[in-house]
């Protein structure tokens, strides 16, 4: 192995052993069980050898065989025992693995989760935790046992024949060498296979969610070719990973197997001269024979560890995605009076990605405490890097964002995040029950509660006339793209927020329970701040106040009717959106 090589692959063994350090104690105990059982093992021969000198010496043989016997039913006991142990320690070494990595995901700020496909994370889950299991538990244990069975077999064979043992060592010389050029290759190879896979996971999640569209488009053959592209690709390396383990296995076992003969015929001939005895060349010949075993295990082993490097790797990536953390304490918030901001931007600029556009330049405006606010632009305006600014989803580059006049840098994000509701345009519908779903937010509200934020969207007669009520599973549930909404209005408003952040939430409903959400924001806006973002402009037409956006920028705010005197983009939209300016709204 090359330096270079060799500076690279170390620190990855460091971080395969970070994730067994934990369980170090547990991982000695296996070893030491497995050093055990490995001992028993090279005593077997010893044993067989004596059995055949006593019987040659006309001497009994109860003793040896009762101690071969004794020998034989501690070694079961002890391997029982340490794959017991092992089995253990890999599901636990598993759960750790995931445990992290599903902490990580939601400790993780929006964009760090957001940039990479959802099944692709979910590979990282699934996928290469198991690998990582055998190369921390089951490989590294053999891996040692198998260097210490190698070790103890070649001082036995020492003892039996110096001049054998020479042919022995000159074979493992060949076979090690030939394996350490390989490895690498197997390494490169694992990992490659495992972003294919996080590739494959990725498109295929994405393609089944957006399952209406596919087959509405006619694209069922499409896609599928789409997505076989990526499972040939794992193929492909799955496959160049079998070619080169193959390899790998047939230069150390053929290896191996033709030593055997070539000790077995320098033996006989050692025997006809009278240089060794026949039981000497018996043991030797069966730890020869044992010798194959560890040393084709232990370049499998080599080959799971490489693998579990590789799934290693891409967990701590995992890991080590961005993650909102704050140094900021609670602090004691005045709530203002109706008329005093709940919330304000002040002069800010924010972009997704450094050197990108800015999808915010300067923004400034003030959230009332009471009132509804509506946002409306063409697409691209910033009307959502508004809201996930708000969210904290997205960090400023320049400026500031208040709540009740202190700067988000002095909060935690916890407490932010509790004085507002938010309900996104894609309305996600939380797996679990329509109970569940409901308390989401809130799991602390009453019964009464949520049957008042039901009736307030119009779905209670719908959950009252489930099998199951609150209590049915939304997953085996017909739900609309309306009633979808409807949901994740109501799961917001179940407690009164102080800030509602509404992204077009009648974009999918019927003109009745549109009528009614408008009464649901009329009401909420007495005692709270409402903020709307509406593609459909009778969202927002009686809006305290509205914000045209364009270009990440405010461009002119106001009322309906002053913002039709006063605004041509405004006007625009109206216009396209073929709502009357004079009376009341268009159906």
């Amino acid at each position: 192995m090359t330096d270079s090589t060799a500076s690279e692959s170390w620190p990855n063994v460091r971080l395969l052993w970070s994730f067994i350090r934990p369980h170090r104690a547990v991982l000695l105990l296996g070893i030491f069980l497995g050093l055990i059982f490995t001992a028993t093992g090279l005593a077997m021969p010893m044993m067989i050898k004596l059995v055949l000198d006593r019987m040659s010496a006309g001497e009994g043989i109860a003793v040896p065989v009762t101690i071969l016997v004794s020998i034989l039913v501690a070694a079961g006991f002890v391997g029982f025992t340490q794959l017991n142990l092992m089995g253990a320690l890999a599901a636990r070494v598993v759960y750790d693995a995931r445990e992290s990595m599903v902490r990580s995901f939601f400790r993780a700020t929006v964009g760090g989760v957001t940039k990479r496909p959802s099944g692709e994370l979910v590979t990282r889950v699934t996928s290469d935790t198991l690998l990582l299991r055998e190369a921390a538990s089951s490989s590294l244990v053999e891996l040692v046992n198998g260097v210490v069975a190698i070790t103890g077999t070649m001082i036995l064979m020492a003892l039996l024949d110096p001049v054998l043992l020479a042919t022995m060592v000159g074979a493992l010389v060949v076979v090690g060498a030939s394996s350490a050029l390989l490895m690498p290759l197997i390494g490169k190879t694992q990992r490659q296979a495992l972003e294919s896979v996080g590739r494959l996971g990725g498109v295929l999640e994405g393609a089944l969610r957006a399952i209406r569209t596919v087959k509405s488009s006619r694209a069922e053959s499409r896609q599928v070719d789409q997505i076989i592209v990526d499972a040939k690709e794992t193929q492909l390396h799955s496959v160049r990973i079998a070619r080169i383990s193959a390899v790998v296995w047939a230069v150390s076992s053929g290896g191996l197997q033709l030593a055997v003969v070539g000790v077995l015929a320098l033996g006989a001939w050692r025997v006809s001269t009278g240089a060794l005895v026949v039981s000497s060349l018996i043991a030797f010949l069966l730890y020869a024979f044992q010798l194959v075993a560890p040393v084709t295990a232990l370049t499998g082993n080599f080959s799971m560890i490489q693998a579990g490097i590789a799934a290693a790797v891409r967990i701590r990536e995992v890991q080590g995605m961005e993650v909102e953390e704050t140094n900021a304490v609670e602090v004691r918030l005045l709530r203002p009076g109706a008329h005093v901001p709940v919330l304000e931007l002040v002069d800010v600029t924010a972009r997704y990605a450094p050197g990108a556009d800015p999808s915010l330049r300067s923004v400034s405006a003030a959230i009332p405490a009471r009132g509804h606010t509506a946002i409306v632009g063409p697409s691209g305006a910033g009307k959502t890097t508004v809201f996930s600014v708000l969210l904290r989803f997205l960090h400023p580059e320049d400026g500031d964002v208040l709540l009740d006049g202190v700067p988000y840098s002095d909060l935690p994000y916890e407490q932010v995040r509790s004085r507002l509701a938010y309900v996104e345009q894609e309305t996600p519908i939380v797996p679990g029950t329509m109970r569940s779903n409901l308390l989401f937010t809130h799991p602390e509200a009453s019964e009464a509660e949520v049957w008042d934020a039901l009736r307030a969207v119009h779905l209670d007669e719908l959950v009252r006339s489930l099998d199951d009520g609150l209590d049915s599973e939304l997953s085996g549930t017909a739900i609309s793209g309306g009633q979808r909404q409807r949901i994740a209005l109501a799961r917001a408003i179940v407690r009164r927020p102080d800030v509602l952040l509404l992204d077009e939430a009648t974009a999918q409903i019927d003109g009745r329970t549109e009528a009614a959400i408008h009464d649901v924001i009329r009401e909420l806006s007495r005692d709270s701040a409402v903020v709307t973002i509406a593609h459909r402009l009778s969202t927002v037409v009686d809006a305290d106040t509205i914000l045209v956006m364009e270009n990440g920028q405010i461009r002119a705010r106001g009322t309906h009717a002053e913002l039709l005197r006063s605004d041509s983009l405004y006007r625009e939209l109206v216009a396209a959106l073929r709502i009357s300016t004079a009376g009341p709204i268009a159906v």
